[in-house]
Order: structure tokens, then sequence, then C-alpha cells
């Protein structure tokens, strides 16, 4: 019989973290109808946050939501610099302590960008 490996419980409130990440929307809406791409973008924004942050509860901003939808339905942007924060949910009735809170980070050039954390 194989050993099984023993993992530490993490600590969730201990993780509350800032990072700053560059999506490829693209790669997403990519053979999406035109009047799919945007709502997609959306999506796909939050299963990325979902999948890097690891909580259900994702919080878009409104300033991120209207710069998705600022060329339209049909354009949406190739590239997003996006900023997660995974803050403490102190609502008393929340089914998680966690939710991702994602904003918007203007930037011009996307190239040498990595993933980096951010302190707040």
């Amino acid at each position: 019989m194989p050993k099984q490996k023993k993992t530490a419980a993490r600590s969730a409130i201990s993780d509350v973290v800032t990072r700053d990440y560059t999506i490829h929307l693209h790669k997403a809406v990519h053979g999406r109808s035109f009047k799919q791409r945007a709502p997609q973008a959306v999506k796909a924004i939050k299963a990325f946050a979902f999948k890097h942050m690891g909580t259900k509860d994702v919080r878009l901003d409104p300033l991120l939501n209207k710069e998705i939808w600022k060329q339209g339905i049909r354009s949406v942007p190739h590239r997003m610099r996006l900023r997660l924060s995974r803050r403490r949910n102190d609502e008393e009735d929340a089914k998680e302590k966690l939710y991702t809170h994602v904003t918007y980070v203007p930037t011009l050039v996307f190239k040498g960008l990595e993933t980096k954390e951010v302190d707040q």
C-alpha cells in the first residue's frame, strides 16, 4: 500500500495577499460570436482569479468592468494588467472567510511584465 502524504492545513487568514497579473483575454474570447465576447471576457477574468487565488467569491471593480466594455461588446482588449487582492470577508453571514477583489492596472506595454506581489 502506498503511503499517503500529509499536507499541513493552511491558515486562510494569513493568506491575505495582493498580486499583479497579466491576463491574455484574446485567448479566452477567440472564436466567440461578437455578442458573447465581452461577457465571456468577464467570465474568463473570474475563472482566472478563482484559479490563482483559490476563492470562489470573486468581485470585479466597476472600473475594470468599464475598461472591458470600453470598446464595445465586440472589441475586448487583447491583454489586461489586473491586481488581484485576496481579502478577509467581514460580513457576519459570509459563507467563505476570504474573497478576491479584482481591479484594473493601467499599462502601456506588456513586454517583460511578470507576476509580482504588491504591498498594500
